[in-house]
């Protein structure tokens, strides 16, 4: 174990100012903002004027390792030069390494395990209003020196995994652009290269009809029965649906259930499997989001339902529309002239829908859909599993139990990557 002061030169960034806000001549610089574990945020870069006198020493050079003073203190990673001249605040400090022994990321998952996961620099931080890791109490931490080989294969072994992980949540975001393009074309022009027609909607197909969702099935809500009452609770067997399993898009079960009794007494309403629920209320971005129920099931206050004539219209295309009217449905609810955001029965009633004419254009439309989705699930599930992967990995390396040497790696080689990535 050897003192951080002893490996790194640890350099002060630039004081933010008013003199050095209205200058002349700016240079970007990074904030604690900008620097997350192990990664370096370049979204919004700001800048300030530095005198020519200091700005030399208030440069980065590409392998400099960051650490937050500020925010989440102690949070790590290296500069890897995507800007060629750029400084840093006084709120980062800039690490350098002292020899040629010290490979700097290795510190940044070892930084990263002891602030987040082994608690030892727990109070490392000085005792002010706004906690912050001064440079006396940084280069006094003290941290494993290893041998240059044991720490670099180390940093190859969790940087491996962690670009894969990244990869996987950047293929996520890229499906999610393809699926907005894809389903605005798909529900304003269909799959059969139709003559449009105008509509309030926009150019739809001339062999589609544009019908209000009150028209298409029988549109209701929930209710929550007394909570205190077991009578309503105890041994229920009636699937009780809540507007949180909105996102599982599909639902097959329920995590709470209420006695028959409860449903009567509470007048809630028994749906069939193939109805439509959506968060008609709901806390952050849960309300507006569609689920299509496949057991038959009662639901909460917070969500409502549209229970489809099957000869009409599909549900898996019904939830499919519904889904690209998120952010209108959300409009609606915030318009409805209450104080709290809701979707109202009258709202959900006079909701547009284009219906094609036949259930076998609406299947392959929705199928279409279906097929982004499961994509998507499979990226968005591998993503998850190499987040678990590297969170454990990194307290099992970083602590001993497992080395370096016994990894096989080959699962999420370069290759594999490249394979992924293509």
């Amino acid at each position: 174990m050897r003192p951080l002061g002893e490996l790194f030169e640890i350099g002060a960034g630039k004081t933010m100012s008013a003199a050095a806000r209205e200058g002349t001549d700016k240079t970007p610089f990074l904030r604690t903002s900008n620097v997350l574990w192990d990664e370096i945020d370049l979204t919004t870069v700001d800048e300030m004027a530095i005198p020519a006198v200091e700005l030399d020493g208030k440069l980065l050079r590409a392998g400099d390792l960051l650490v937050c003073e500020g925010g989440e203190i102690g949070r790590a990673a290296i500069w890897n030069g995507e800007i060629p001249r750029i400084s840093f605040q006084n709120h980062v400090h800039r690490l350098r390494p002292l020899g040629d022994d010290i490979e700097s990321r290795f510190y940044v998952y070892f930084l990263q395990c002891g602030f987040t996961q082994l608690g030892i620099f727990e109070g490392a931080g000085n005792k002010t209003t706004i906690p912050n890791l001064s440079r006396s109490r940084l280069a006094a931490l003290e941290v494993p020196h290893p041998s240059i080989a044991d720490q670099r294969m180390i940093a190859i072994a969790l940087k491996r995994v962690r670009d894969a992980q990244k990869l996987h949540d950047r293929i996520v975001r890229r499906i999610d652009e393809l699926k907005a393009r894809v389903t605005q074309s798909l529900f304003m022009r269909g799959l059969r290269s139709e003559k449009l027609q105008e509509t309030v909607l926009g150019p739809l197909p001339g062999s589609w009809r544009l019908i209000p969702l009150g028209s298409i099935g029988k549109i209701g809500s929930g209710t929550t029965p007394d909570r205190t009452d077991t009578r309503y609770w105890a041994g229920g067997t009636v699937p009780w649906i809540t507007s949180g399993r909105m996102y599982d898009r599909e639902i097959t079960t329920a995590s709470e259930h209420v006695t028959l009794e409860g449903v009567k007494e509470a007048r809630l309403p028994l749906l069939k499997p193939g109805a439509v629920l959506i968060a008609i209320v709901g806390q952050g971005k849960t309300l507006g989001h569609c689920a299509i129920l496949r057991v038959e099931a009662t639901i909460s206050r917070h969500v409502g339902y549209v229970q489809p004539d099957t000869t009409l219209i599909l549900p898996e295309y019904l939830r499919a529309y519904l889904e690209t009217r998120y952010e209108r449905l959300r409009q609606l609810a915030s318009g409805n002239g209450s104080t709290r955001a809701a979707l109202t029965g009258a709202i959900l009633r006079e909701i547009p829908v284009p219906v094609p004419p036949t259930l076998d254009e609406q299947a392959d439309i929705a199928g279409v859909v279906d097929s982004i989705d499961r994509k998507r699930r499979l990226h968005k599930r591998k993503a998850v599993i190499l987040e678990e992967l590297f969170t454990a990995l990194l307290h099992k390396l970083m602590t001993g139990q497992i080395r370096v040497g016994d990894l096989d790696m080959s699962a999420i080689a370069d290759g594999s990557l490249a394979e992924m990535a293509s």
